[in-house]
């Protein structure tokens, strides 16, 4: 008997359990990005888009209800090697004037990922005709690239020009 043939709802679906999985992961690795990071504007950034990412997951939740599937995550290997050489980051460069560049370095990694996740679940939702998760996907999307955009004025007006 020969397999199912794959459809972009699938893919939807697998992909939205991986962006899943990377939140809950990403979750528990900012209260340590904060605890680490030596500027305080670093630090508070990082605790605000904690509760944006409480937000984030909440969303989610809500497009598996839409579509009528469990909310549950899938493993995903690039977060979790994104958040291991933040880690990798944090320890190496511990006491040094680079360790902030080097913390806002991964998290920037981590909103480029989820930037590029949501971008396609917002895309294939509208293309399946899932208005309404687009809308829920967007504001995630929106979310994240204002998070982006902080961190990168961050580390243009202070982060880097310490770490030098």
């Amino acid at each position: 008997m020969a397999a199912k043939e794959k459809t972009l709802n699938d893919l939807f679906l697998h992909t939205l359990k991986d962006v899943y999985y990377a939140e809950k992961q990403i979750l528990k690795a900012l209260p340590r990005m904060a605890k680490n990071a030596e500027s305080e504007e670093l630090r508070q950034a990082f605790e605000t888009h904690r509760d944006e990412t409480e937000g984030q997951i909440e969303r989610l939740e809500k497009v598996f209800e839409m579509i009528g599937k469990p909310a549950r995550g899938v493993q995903c290997e690039a977060i979790n090697g994104i958040i291991e050489e933040g880690k990798e980051v944090m320890e190496d460069f511990a006491d040094s004037e680079a360790l902030d560049a080097g913390i806002l370095a991964a998290a920037q990694a981590v909103e480029h990922y989820e930037i590029t996740r949501y971008g396609s679940l917002k895309t294939w939702a509208q293309e399946l005709g899932m208005d309404d998760a687009a809308k829920l996907l967007d504001q995630n999307l929106q979310e994240e690239k204002k998070t982006d955009k902080l961190l990168t004025d961050l580390a243009e007006a202070r982060v880097n020009t310490k770490a030098a």
